[in-house]
């Protein structure tokens, strides 16, 4: 969907075709993000890298490929939007220009909130889980400091480090990716502070929604 601003509202201009072939194509059996960079770079658009899955399954030996259809997409892209939530497409408008630096970058995002905070100098930070209380303090006070300066806090909204992190750099700005689907909580005792992240500052997600968080995520 292309930007609509700085708010956490969904997107009102529908999502295009050249969009939907790129969910179809990531939402497909076996195709990761470096597949489906290499498919594009050879192909020049998804619809074309879609038509030629088959035959490539084909030619390698392998079973033919599940390919994702429109209508998974669709209802995917209406769940994305009754949520409040937005694409970002690598390659296309407000995708984070580090990010796509690096090869095996999601190519797609979901977001909720304010999506100018990537336009900012951004930090990540992540520590234990399992912190020490002096730890904790810390890292709240740093995330603080660092959006009080200017800077987005970024980290995965995990227990310990991470949570007080993104508690201390809540007025400031800051930016939670998670692992799972934008409406699956996890941390549980994260639900509040999660709902609060994605309706203040920044929600991000790879997965699609409803996706329990998986290690390989």
């Amino acid at each position: 969907m292309a930007d609509a601003g700085d708010s956490g509202a969904p997107d009102p201009v529908t999502i295009d075709e050249d969009r939907i072939a790129r969910l179809r194509l990531i939402r497909s059996a076996n195709v990761g993000p470096v597949t489906y960079h290499q498919l594009l770079l050879r192909f020049r658009d998804a619809r074309a890298a879609l038509d030629a899955l088959p035959d490539l399954a084909r030619r390698g030996g392998g079973r033919a490929i599940r390919i994702a259809s429109r209508a998974e997409v669709e209802r995917e892209v209406a769940r994305v939007a009754a949520l409040g939530a937005r694409y970002l497409f690598r390659g296309l408008g407000r995708y984070p220009a580090l990010l796509a630096e690096i090869e095996s970058a999601p190519p797609a995002l979901i977001v909720r909130g304010r999506i100018a905070l990537l336009d900012r100098p951004l930090v990540a930070m992540v520590g234990a889980r399992n912190a020490s209380a002096g730890a904790i303090r810390f890292a709240r006070q740093l995330g603080h400091d660092l959006a009080a300066a200017g800077a987005s806090l970024v980290s995965g909204l995990a227990r310990g480090i991470d949570g007080a992190a993104h508690a201390g750099s809540l007025d400031g700005g800051t930016v939670a990716v998670i692992a799972g689907g934008i409406d699956v909580v996890y941390p549980p005792e994260h639900a509040e502070l999660q709902t609060t992240i994605a309706e203040r500052v920044l929600l991000i997600a790879e997965q699609p929604p409803g996706l329990e968080p998986r290690a390989r995520h």
